[in-house]
């Protein structure tokens, strides 16, 4: 009887251990674990709220997330407080943003991500005088650089234009039919088809029969070939605005036509022609862009780099600013050498 009342005592005492230890499991899985699901079920509702356009109401969801334990999380605090960072500087709240990194920073100091934020917040709250002044000291030396390259361009085909346009112009206007003809076809090719289209054929088009050029020389041909044609129609027009008895004049004290050309009527032309040459040398320093287009690093291609890597819209103000230093030397310098020649009459 004693055995049998010791069996059932030490059963009944093994059922109550069983039965609190299960309570012990029961309310162990049910505490909340401040790293775990409690930090992921705050991650979705913070999302949640942010869909709803609360931008303010997420912030605080997101804020909520404790810091890691000493075993640490499953990177629920570092992602809520970039989060979190994020929608205070789309806020504008730079201060705020600021804070909630130096909060993340506290505890993971070296986070590329947080420290890269931090970087952004406070070239966002500087003043827009320094921020200008940052840009402009960061990006001109590239953009001078490639101005170099433009100045390049268009030192040469200023050089080589006016030589071309004027065999052109006098071939056009010679007696000799077929020389006349085919001056008469480059002026038709090359002021009829897009500057574009022209280099786009030298660089690209050239390569299917046999000839290969480098960017540079095929820049070149297609700027210089472009313009010597639209000087060649200038040019005509300056020989063709003098007076025909100039050169009969010369022709009787025994000149010949190339002699009358060169000491007589191509002498006068300067006055008349250089207004417009001066216009097409200063069109050509905003043409020289398109050469960025087959592969030729100057000033267009330069900015057009920086913009795509920085998405910084100073780049392109600053572009425009040396552009239009390059046009104005060139404007000046244009009209000092028109009044030299006198090329407006003083009524």
């Amino acid at each position: 009887m004693k055995t049998r009342i010791e069996a059932i005592t030490r059963s009944v005492v093994i059922t109550t251990l069983l039965v609190l230890s299960l309570f012990a499991l029961s309310a162990q899985a049910a505490t909340p674990d401040p790293t775990g699901l409690n930090a992921d079920a705050l991650m979705r509702k913070a999302s949640n709220i942010m869909v709803t356009g609360d931008l303010a109401g997420a912030i605080i969801i997101y804020l909520q997330i404790p810091a890691p334990g000493p075993e640490g999380d499953q990177g629920q605090f570092a992602s809520s407080r970039m989060q979190a960072a994020r929608l205070e500087f789309a806020m504008k709240n730079y201060s705020a943003a600021l804070t909630v990194v130096d909060e993340l920073l506290a505890v993971y100091p070296h986070n590329i991500e947080a420290l890269q934020f931090q970087d952004s917040v406070k070239e966002a709250m500087m003043p827009q005088w320094k921020r200008l002044m940052q840009d402009t000291i960061k990006f001109v030396p590239h953009l001078l650089k490639g101005s170099l390259m433009t100045l390049l361009l268009v030192f040469f085909t200023i050089i080589i234009s006016p030589i071309g346009g004027l065999l052109i112009a006098l071939g056009r206007i010679g007696k000799f039919k077929p020389v006349s003809r085919l001056c008469w076809f480059i002026i038709w090719l090359f002021r009829g088809t897009p500057l574009l289209l022209q280099l786009f054929f030298i660089y690209y088009g050239l390569p299917a029969i046999g000839i290969t050029l480098s960017p540079i020389p095929a820049a070149l041909i297609g700027l210089s070939l472009n313009y010597s044609a639209y000087l060649a129609e200038i040019i005509r027009s300056g020989i063709l605005s003098i007076d025909y008895g100039q050169r009969e004049a010369a022709e009787a004290i025994g000149m010949s036509d190339w002699q009358a050309m060169r000491r007589i009527i191509i002498p006068q032309t300067y006055r008349v022609i250089l207004p417009p040459v001066g216009n097409e040398f200063i069109a050509l320093i905003k043409d020289t862009a398109l050469v960025s287009t087959i592969a030729m690093v100057e000033l267009m291609r330069t900015a057009d780099q920086l913009f795509n890597a920085s998405f910084n819209i100073t780049v392109l103000g600053l572009a425009a600013v040396i552009y239009l230093l390059f046009t104005t030397v060139f404007t000046f310098a244009f009209e000092m050498l028109e009044a030299r020649v006198g090329a407006y009459e003083k009524r």
